[in-house]
Formats: structure tokens, C-alpha cells, sequence
């Protein structure tokens, strides 16, 4: 079954947040590339994962595990809770503050079954389900990842995890 191109539903979504690491992280300077300095590799990337419903966590709150989750792994991979920041001449660096990285938590009145099996690229759902948070579009100074979680509440049908990565 291929995933539909005219599908109605309605994403409701909280107000993004900070997850900071879930212990205290040094304060350093990592020193990017000078390839990474090319403003035509500074952008965004989206990335989609959809995962079944597991009738083994029920009861339990999805987005708390995977909120938990992000903060743990930020202590050991702490510099995505920093920021780029830009150095004279140019030069970019990994600030890491700790700050965190931002998370959008949201539900839609849709279900995995209807996307489609397999869930493949090209998404056609893709400008409805992400949500393109204001002043996040470049890397300067804007948080490293952004998580959106999607959950199915009304159906148990699974949960859509979107990352955007620099």
C-alpha cells in the first residue's frame, strides 16, 4: 500500500522547549572545518522515524521515555546541547553551553495505518507534520537538534520522532 497523497488531519502541537543534558557537561570550544564554514552546506536536514505502537509500554508516556532519553545521551554527546557560534574570519565553533536542544511535543487525529505501508520517501505529509519553529532555520546560534515527537493518542497506532539536524 502506498501512502496517501490527500490525507485530512490535524496536528496539535506544545509549545517548544529546552531539553538541557540531564547532568552537568563541560564548558568548552569544539573548532569546526573550514568545510563547514561553506554556506551552502549550513542548513537544516529533516529526518523521519515512525515507530509502531508497543503494547509492552502501556501505561507508560512516550514522549516523558524519549524527553529522558534525549537528556541522558546529551551528557555524553554534549556538544549538540550548544551552539555554533562564529569566530573571526569566519571560523566556526561548537559553544558548549548546555543549553540543550529543542523539543516540540505534539498529537495528530491520524494513525501510522493510514500513511501507508511501507512509509516511504517521498512524504507527501511532510509540510503537514513538521513544524518549522521561527528563528531556527539557520545553525548560528540555534539550538544543534530539534526533536518533534508526534504521538497517536487516540488509536495506541505508534509515533512519528522528526529530527532536524545541522
Amino acid at each position: 500500500m502506498s501512502t496517501p497523497t490527500s490525507l485530512a488531519f490535524t496536528v496539535r502541537r506544545c509549545e517548544p522547549e529546552l531539553v538541557a543534558p540531564a547532568k552537568a557537561t563541560p564548558h568548552e570550544f569544539k573548532p569546526l572545518s573550514d568545510i563547514d564554514r561553506q554556506l551552502y552546506l549550513q542548513f537544516q536536514s529533516p529526518h523521519y522515524n515512525f515507530y509502531a505502537h508497543n503494547p509492552s509500554m502501556r501505561g507508560t508516556d512516550p514522549v516523558m521515555v524519549i524527553r529522558k532519553a534525549i537528556a541522558q545521551a546529551l551528557v555524553y554527546y554534549y556538544p549538540y546541547a550548544g551552539r555554533i557560534r562564529q569566530e573571526p574570519e569566519n571560523k566556526l565553533v561548537v559553544d558548549c553551553t548546555g543549553e540543550g536542544v529543542l523539543f516540540i511535543e505534539a498529537d495528530a487525529d491520524v494513525t501510522l495505518e493510514q500513511f501507508g505501508d511501507p512509509i516511504q520517501p517521498p512524504f507527501p505529509c511532510a509540510d503537514e507534520l513538521l513544524y518549522n519553529v521561527p528563528g531556527s532555520e539557520g545553525i548560528i546560534n540555534t539550538p544543534l537538534l530539534i526533536f518533534q515527537v508526534l504521538v497517536d493518542y487516540y488509536e495506541q497506532g505508534g509515533i512519528g520522532f522528526f529530527c532536524f539536524l545541522p
